[in-house]
């Protein structure tokens, strides 16, 4: 009998526990749509992929029990794609001018079931090249994640820490 009491303990406080985590899901609003991703189907899921697992971040961010809700409607990365004309991938050019990235994103941040804050956003970086990046250069996305980054500690974090 001790057993049974000590396992449905664990498992009423392992329950307890998963509820009380934050969490952050996105989805993506008719993708081969957006302004700027990759048109061939592979490489535009390795896009938003990489979105993806960037956003699944933000949780440790989010005080435990609070969900944001992200649906990203366009995507328009940094700089311009210049197609290679014998035949290779094409090559994405940054020139710092008017190919700052946008993304364009509905969310919904709730806890316990309530809507604590929702919005759309159009949000971009005209200055995507200058300033300091914690991503690296071998991040394809680094510009975006930066501005998103920005984005989310302006917009979200200070709604969090009022509550």
């Amino acid at each position: 009998m001790r057993a049974f009491t000590r396992t449905m303990l664990a498992a009423s406080l392992a329950l307890l526990a998963g509820a009380a985590w934050a969490d952050v899901s996105v989805s993506y609003v008719k993708p081969e749509d957006f302004t700027d991703v990759p048109r061939n189907a592979i490489d535009r899921e390795r896009v938003l992929k990489d979105f993806s697992d960037y956003f699944a971040t933000l949780n440790k961010k989010l005080p435990p029990g609070q969900n944001l809700k992200i649906e990203v409607l366009d995507i328009d990365l940094a700089g311009r794609m210049w197609p290679r004309r014998n035949g290779g991938e094409d090559i994405r050019i940054l020139n710092g001018g008017a190919d700052w990235p946008r993304v364009r994103l509905h969310y919904t941040l709730e806890q316990d079931g309530q809507v604590l804050r929702s919005g759309d956003e159009q949000v971009s970086n005209m200055n995507y090249m200058q300033g300091f990046s914690r991503y690296g250069d071998g991040d394809t996305l680094r510009y975006e994640k930066q501005m998103l980054d920005d984005w989310f500690n302006k917009t979200i974090v200070p709604k969090v820490a009022k509550r």
